[in-house]
């Protein structure tokens, strides 16, 4: 009786050991959904492309982008959030859909509602201001506004956004007034600037660079915390404004409450994506990180973002309805 006992209860543990790996095996079974927010064409779509090749190499599923655009970007995090934690529904966002959450009124929850798998890049913006304008360091910058309160413009590609916040983070930290002007696109924010119709603006390494070196544009400074190995004689906001760091980061979510098995396969096999020597190395030469870090500091990280633009947002006044 006491073999019998001994023999079930070792046959019991070995299934319940054998259990876990049998199920992420079995993971995936059908075809995947990665949501994207934003219309096909753009960085985040390109980046979950890769990713869903990436997976559907390795697991032999399809891994589909769905691209939803609408409702200010947040429909695509909408339906993330309503969709059946298994695995089938996944989402590849840039940090606006935390922004969106901290300014305006979504049908989300930024933090509950996700569950953050890895950080997949990040990239910094970099000052960039009309060459006419007699500004060649963030200290120039911030003695001209202190000089002339409110005339000191700044274009972003709408209200809201992170190109926005990014201005008033540094106005707040500064303790300096500036001018908003937004525009539909960074696309109308760089001409306007270019023209002297607006002061300055925060844009991407990669799109920027070209018209810096044309002489259309200077640049000023980069808005990440340690200076850029592409433009290492940028200066970061920080050595001027301590406590500045804005950067647009893409990154894969899926519903809140996936199970750890299930997220722990996605951030893996995520991670070895985005930090294959070849591709890091394209990203890094246009100032883009790829980073493939793990779920736990992900999550810490959305969850300190979204409390820096909540904060900022109520100490601004900048709250929208819609």
């Amino acid at each position: 009786m006491n073999i019998t006992k001994s023999i079930f209860q070792r046959t019991l543990i070995a299934a319940l050991l054998i259990a876990p790996f049998t199920a992420i095996a079995a993971y995936p079974e059908r075809p995947v959904r990665i949501i994207v927010p934003v219309s096909a064409g753009g960085g985040v779509d390109a980046l979950a492309r890769i990713i869903a090749q990436h997976y559907n190499a390795v697991w032999g599923q399809p891994f589909i982008v769905d691209n939803r655009p609408g409702a200010g970007g947040s429909l695509g995090p909408e339906m993330v959030a309503r969709a059946t934690a298994d695995g089938y529904t996944l989402m590849v966002s840039s940090s606006s859909y935390i922004t969106n959450a901290a300014i305006r009124s979504v049908r989300y929850d930024p933090i509950a509602d996700f569950q953050p798998i890895t950080k997949l890049t990040t990239n910094p913006y970099l000052i960039v201001v009309t060459p006419s304008l007699p500004v060649r360091t963030v200290s120039d910058l911030i003695n001209l506004a202190k000089a002339k309160p409110d005339t000191v413009t700044y274009a972003s590609s709408g209200t809201g956004g992170v190109l926005h916040l990014g201005g008033e983070l540094l106005a707040t930290l500064a303790g300096i007034k500036m001018t908003h002007v937004p525009y539909k696109g960074v696309a109308d924010g760089y001409p306007a600037v270019i023209s002297g119709q607006v002061n300055w603006m925060l844009g991407s390494p990669i799109s920027a660079q070209p018209l810096m070196k044309a002489g259309r544009l200077r640049g000023i400074a980069v808005t990440s915390e340690k200076r850029l190995k592409a433009l290492p004689d940028l200066p970061a906001i920080g050595e001027t404004v301590p406590g500045y760091e804005v950067s647009a980061w893409f990154g894969l979510f899926g519903p809140a409450k996936l199970p750890p098995a299930i997220v722990e396969q996605l951030y893996k096999e995520a991670s070895k994506a985005v930090t294959e020597p070849n591709l890091a190395a394209k990203m890094e030469a246009g100032g883009t990180e790829t980073v493939g870090n793990p779920t736990r500091e992900f999550t810490q990280q959305t969850k300190a973002e979204y409390e820096k633009w909540r904060n900022l947002v109520k100490k601004a006044n900048l709250k929208l309805e819609n």
